[in-house]
């Protein structure tokens, strides 16, 4: 089996874990890009601690599941947004105003919209979750 998009499977692979009750789940192969994204999850509260593991290979993130994000997952394509149209975006991938994230690419890095709206940039969305 050959993965197209990493972030999709590791998304994917949280949110059914997380379905099915589990307390932590294991997302391999690792990236740069998914560890950011972990991160920014993190500091929002939908997830706990998580580790890198260095298997030999490319590596997985071992996460732990805290029970908060209902639904997950990548936004394809990957739009380039500008600061005033998030709330587009808003009202397409989130359920309600001020409910659940999108995470999005920017020249500072990967952080939430919420974020990016405060700085005045936009960027690429990458994801969503609430």
């Amino acid at each position: 089996m050959t993965l197209m998009d990493p972030l999709a499977n590791a998304l994917t692979n949280m949110r059914n874990n997380e379905m099915q009750g589990n307390k932590r789940c294991t997302i391999s192969p690792a990236s740069k890009m998914i560890g950011h994204v972990l991160r920014t999850m993190q500091k929002e509260g939908y997830i706990g601690e998580f580790e890198y593991v260095d298997d030999g290979k490319a590596g997985k993130f071992i996460v732990e599941l805290e029970g908060n994000i209902n639904r997950c997952g990548v936004i394809k394509p990957r739009h380039a947004v500008k600061n005033d149209e998030f709330e587009k975006f808003e009202k397409r991938y989130l359920p309600a105003k001020n409910f659940g994230i999108m995470i999005v690419t920017t020249p500072e890095g990967i952080i939430t919209h919420k974020e990016a709206k405060d700085r005045g940039g936009g960027g690429r969305l990458l994801a969503y979750i609430y």
